[in-house]
């Protein structure tokens, strides 16, 4: 029981690193997911989130010593990834401002 309340503190802090990065990142780009995702549906989604995947591939595959590239991290990654398809939630509901 201990340890899956861990894995719930754990969780939750990740969502809150999630938000903090979105806040900044929304502060910094304006809404520019949420504008392209008006534009062009649900498919300039699946674009962002497959070019994460593709980078976390990238990432994966490749070792430190082979990436010129010294500041993408696999994690950094996968919190932009977990942010685009949480914003994807947020424009599918479209009753947001």
């Amino acid at each position: 029981m201990n340890d899956k309340m861990n894995r719930v503190e754990k969780h939750m802090g990740i969502c809150k690193e999630l938000n903090k990065v979105y806040e900044q990142k929304n502060h910094d780009y304006g809404n520019s997911f949420g504008d392209t995702y008006n534009k062009l549906g649900i498919i300039s989604a699946i674009t962002r989130i497959t070019d994460k995947y593709n980078r976390l591939v990238s990432l994966s595959t490749k070792s430190e010593e082979e990436r010129l590239v010294k500041d993408e991290t696999i994690k950094d990654t996968l919190l932009d990834m977990a942010n685009y398809c949480i914003m994807t939630l947020i424009e599918m509901d479209g009753d947001v401002k």
